[in-house]
């Protein structure tokens, strides 16, 4: 096993010193990815790319996806009349290469709006901030935290690329017909029973109440009854209730504009099929993926699918307005990825440049893959005549 044993160390520490000698899966799965110095975002563990990375992402296979972003982003700055300052808040930007493409996008085709807009990042990780810093250091780009921007000073648009299935999650267990939480903690202060599970690695499970009542709270937002006549006992899954606490300060964040949520995801009733009864908890470690996430601690990234349904009911309450929803690849389309995979058959590059780009253009549109994410588009502060204009984005092509 790969695992950071200094990070290791930490969490036991955690545990041992917390009540119960135990913490929720949210604490572990936090610790794990962001923890300041050995979190996997927060280290130099963190990989990302198409060859040789642990995962890759829309930015990882070119431009196309920063300047068709960009696109809508235009659109929306034309919609809400063209205001100076003009804000895109990136939150969880990576290496920088989707802020790269667009502002570079912007630079070439158009200045007039780059020349009133204020391009701000939001990032945990010090690792990627000092990468994205270098990477944009020829661009007007400010970070800060959600926290550092003040409540309804944004007009614009807040958006972000697979961030949300990073958020720590809450992992659940039905037992006897009752909501009980999984629990982390360690081998030697418990002993083995039905309600302890030891797995391979450095931690094992313990079944105990559940933490917050939020978490029951969780299922009556977005409407789902969890009766024993329709889920097993032992059914379990995940709650990720840190994207209600995000989603609550952007909506606070933002005065005039959109959120574009962009990841892959379920709406409540299939993300909490019955027969999904193991959850959505995937580990990626070099382009592999399994779901143990008690190995190659520091060294790997831990994910959950979202919850469309309750980002859409929750900003409801918030304050935001659903604008649409619809899979990535038909977003493309309907901003031009189409038009872009027909010309390469005009351009006059050689077969070793034609065939990779073909194939990066085309796994955007997989519908097994990258095309299969969701796009959440919601607003907030929109006059009548702005919110009845459609946005490119959403108009299913034809």
């Amino acid at each position: 096993m790969n695992s950071n044993p200094t990070l290791c160390a930490a969490i036991s520490d955690r545990i041992t010193n917390s009540p119960q000698q135990r913490i929720t899966f949210a604490e572990y799965m936090d610790m794990v990815l962001y923890h300041p110095e050995h979190g996997y975002y927060s280290s130099k563990a963190v990989n990302i790319g198409f060859k040789g990375g642990d995962f890759f992402t829309s930015a990882s296979l070119g431009a196309d996806f920063g300047e068709l972003l960009a696109e809508q982003f235009l659109q929306m700055w034309e919609i809400l009349g063209k205001p100076n300052p003009f804000s895109l808040v990136e939150m969880g930007a990576g290496q920088g290469l989707l802020a790269l493409h667009i502002l570079t996008y912007y630079q070439l085709h158009y200045p007039d709006l780059l020349a009133v807009l204020e391009y701000v990042i939001v990032e945990k990780s010090p690792e990627l901030q000092q990468e994205q810093q270098q990477r944009l250091q020829n661009y007007s780009v400010r970070w800060c935290s959600l926290e550092d921007i003040p409540s309804n000073s944004i007009t614009g648009c807040f958006f972000s690329n697979e961030l949300v299935d990073a958020f720590p999650v809450h992992q659940f267990i039905l037992q006897a017909e009752k909501l009980a939480e999984i629990f982390v903690t360690l081998p030697s202060l418990t002993e083995p029973d039905e309600n302890y599970y030891l797995l391979e690695g450095e931690f094992g499970e313990v079944i105990g109440e559940i933490s917050t009542p939020h978490l029951t709270k969780y299922f009556d937002l977005i409407g789902i009854e969890l009766s024993a006549n329709v889920y097993p006992d032992g059914y379990r899954s995940e709650i990720n209730l840190a994207t209600l606490d995000w989603l609550s300060i952007v909506a606070d964040r933002l005065q005039r504009g959109y959120v574009v949520t962009v990841d892959y995801g379920y709406p409540a009733n299939r993300y909490y099929n019955p027969r999904r009864s193991q959850g959505t908890l995937q580990c990626y470690y070099q382009h592999r993926y399994h779901n143990n996430p008690y190995i190659n601690i520091g060294r790997q990234d831990i994910t959950a699918h979202i919850d469309f349904t309750a980002l859409e009911l929750w900003g409801e309450q918030c304050g935001l307005t659903k604008v649409g929803f619809t899979q990535q690849g038909l977003f493309l389309m309907a901003l031009g990825l189409g038009e872009r995979i027909a010309s390469l058959s005009y351009q006059d590059i050689s077969i070793a440049q034609l065939l990779p780009r073909r194939e990066s253009l085309h796994k955007l549109l997989d519908p097994t893959g990258l095309g299969g994410f969701g796009v959440l588009v919601q607003s907030k502060g929109l006059q009548n005549d702005q919110s009845s204009q459609p946005l490119k984005g959403l108009i299913v092509p034809k």
